[in-house]
């Protein structure tokens, strides 16, 4: 959800902070802000030295960026932070950074005692300027100096007292020469430069200037200077955290000339299934490589997908693949539901934690429920050394590169992909699938990316259906087997991006409530490609048409029957039924963005939502 960015160097901090924060704008936010040290690293500038100058606001960053644009803090050592609203309404007050004594800080998470720490400092004469549980941690780490802690000391006892999330960079008064970070259940990484060091919640923000990173880990506090860094944990004992190489590039989380991010992450989805399938697919052996993955799939007794969200729809998918091809019994749960139900998963069972980020708070939850029962755990996410990769016993890594937009597009359909390998290789395992099928399935398999660029090709016919429906105020989608999944995330899309009402149902449901809102103005989008189902659904379509709801097919080429019943039809190409999900997610994907674009939404930005939930 929020964003930090913390830089030490010889460039003026203000720069690096915004255009940091900048690229963290896609994890969602409602306020901004910056604190500059003056005079660090032996250099004294304008203002008064070795004294955090604050700016913060309430709104998009470009209003801080225009509040400080005549007279930048300046400075080599600085915080930044973009906030999402948790403890406290968005205002500039509560924006962070936040400020007591010598001590500004930046915080991701959740404080989960702030109450008694409040409580607990104001009987000693503390005073709080905001509503914020981030606040407490200033307060904390300023009491521990006057206690006459010095500073990586004091970020570390301040720690202690701390139940809860956090990410957190920490800037001190009269220290130039460093600034403090920390994390417990939320991403912070170290980027590596050349005489300067960055910190930051998620790539993209440093990649402009280093690839060399060092994922920090629960428990760590770090103090960072110009020529390097020393983690220990919150007893102070030291630790030795390997830095990784970054292969994406910098341009790889820029625009590169669409309009917005989904647009080209919906067009880079041919590519990124190509990479996810890369190295892993044999389809002369039949064979499917899990990335040295040492699970028994014939032993299992259970699998339990579980995901928020688009993961979600990836996880439903995910049952139909593997109970169809390995003929393993899979339940798929809502993550923020699993642990709260008591499952009863256990030793045998296998827990497949799907998540792109790798970071979401309840998934992570689900993971550590599922390992206290006895049960292995496998990730399945798009970012190297994750929380959830790293809490996993095996992890499986999609290769979308970085996902800017909210809307998760290309890390839905490498989801998919990855899913459909665990599948193929769980079948050839178990025996349920004969090594002459798979053989057959993976060459297809490799002809998906080329069918869905196919697709993509075809972008005028659904911007022009867009722009047809884009008034309509409610949509319905629906699908059968295996396209049910992507009727609900056809849906979400809709929802998330144009901010119209629009409901997934499995289409052998329509008759049990939602046939009661089809009329005139309703657009309702059928997945209808051959296969399973599809006379059922054929028939689902004409009770439509009788009721004048305006139809809007998917289909397979060449279907002359849903093109003469249809209002209006896509087609997709003819694929074995494991692969349309592929295929037909990509039109209702680009529908979606087309009619959010036609009503001048926020796309990549939209309202009350971020990428990464990393708070319950």
């Amino acid at each position: 959800m929020c964003g930090i960015v913390a830089y030490i160097g010889p460039k003026q901090a203000t720069e690096v902070l915004l255009d940091g924060l900048k690229r963290l704008e896609y994890r969602g936010y409602d306020s901004a802000g910056i604190a500059v040290l003056n005079g660090p690293i032996g250099t004294q500038d304008s203002g008064r030295a070795g004294e955090s100058v604050i700016a913060r606001c309430q709104g998009k960053l470009d209003r801080l960026v225009r509040s400080v644009a005549e007279d930048p803090p300046r400075g080599h050592l600085g915080i930044g932070h973009t906030r999402w609203a948790t403890h406290g309404r968005p205002s500039d007050e509560n924006a962070h950074p936040h400020k007591f004594g010598r001590v500004a800080v930046v915080h991701n998470g959740i404080i989960e005692n702030f109450v008694a720490l409040r409580d607990r400092l104001s009987t000693v004469g503390h005073v709080f300027q905001s509503e914020t549980d981030t606040e407490i941690l200033a307060h904390l780490i300023d009491a521990e100096l006057h206690a006459g802690a010095d500073p990586f000391a004091a970020v570390r006892q301040a720690l202690r007292h701390v139940e809860g999330v956090y990410a957190l960079a920490v800037l001190i008064d009269g220290v130039h020469d460093r600034f403090f970070c920390a994390r417990k259940d939320a991403p912070l990484v170290l980027g590596r430069g050349d005489g300067e060091q960055f910190a930051a919640s998620d790539i993209p923000s440093v990649l402009p200037h280093t690839r060399e990173v060092i994922f920090l880990e629960d428990g760590d506090v770090a103090e960072v200077r110009s020529d390097g860094c020393t983690i220990t944990d919150l007893a102070g004992t030291m630790q030795r955290r390997a830095a990784k190489t970054i292969t994406w590039s910098a341009a790889m989380a820029e625009k590169g000339g669409y309009k917005h991010f989904m647009l080209k992450e919906i067009f880079e989805q041919p590519s990124a299934v190509t990479d996810t399938l890369r190295g892993r697919v044999h389809p002369v052996s039949g064979k499917v490589t899990l990335d040295g993955i040492q699970i028994s799939f014939a032993d299992l007794q259970r699998i339990y997908l579980v995901a928020c969200g688009t993961s979600y729809h990836a996880a439903l998918v995910g049952k139909f693949l593997i109970e169809g091809l390995a003929r393993i019994t899979v339940e798929v749960d809502l993550a923020s539901e699993f642990r709260y139900r008591n499952p009863l998963i256990g030793k045998g069972d296998l827990l497949v934690a799907i998540s792109q980020s790798g970071e979401t708070a309840d998934t992570m939850a689900a993971v550590r429920e599922a390992k206290g029962k006895g049960a292995r755990v496998m990730a399945v996410t798009n970012v190297i050394d994750s929380s959830i990769a790293r809490a996993a016993d095996a992890t499986f890594y999609t290769h979308a590169g970085p996902e800017i937009g909210v809307a998760s597009t290309k890390a839905f359909t490498t989801q998919l992909t990855a899913l459909l390998l665990l599948a193929l290789a769980a079948g050839r395992e178990t025996k349920a699938l004969s090594a002459e099928r798979a053989e057959g399935l993976l060459k297809e398999l490799m002809t998906i990316p080329h069918q869905m660029k196919r697709i993509i090709d075809q972008v005028r016919t659904l911007q022009d259906l867009a722009h047809r429906y884009a008034d309509a105020s409610d949509w319905l989608y629906l699908g059968r087997g295996v396209n049910y999944p992507i009727a609900l995330e056809g849906a979400l899309k809709l929802k998330e991006i144009s901010y119209i009402h629009a409901e997934g149902y499995p289409a052998g449901e329509m008759k049990h409530g939602p046939i009661a809102l089809i009329n005139e103005q309703m657009p309702v989008v059928i997945l209808a490609p051959k296969g399973p189902g599809y006379e059922k659904v054929m028939s689902n379509l004409q009770e439509v048409r009788a009721r004048a709801g305006k139809v809007i097919a998917i289909a397979t080429e060449g279907d002359s029957v849903v093109a003469d019943a249809a209002d209006a039809v896509f087609f997709i190409p003819d694929v074995a039924p494991p692969f349309q999900p592929l295929l037909t997610v990509l039109p209702l994907q680009l529908l979606a963005y087309y009619v959010a674009d036609a009503k001048g939404t926020d796309v990549d930005q939209p309202r009350n939502l971020a990428k990464s939930v990393t708070v319950e």
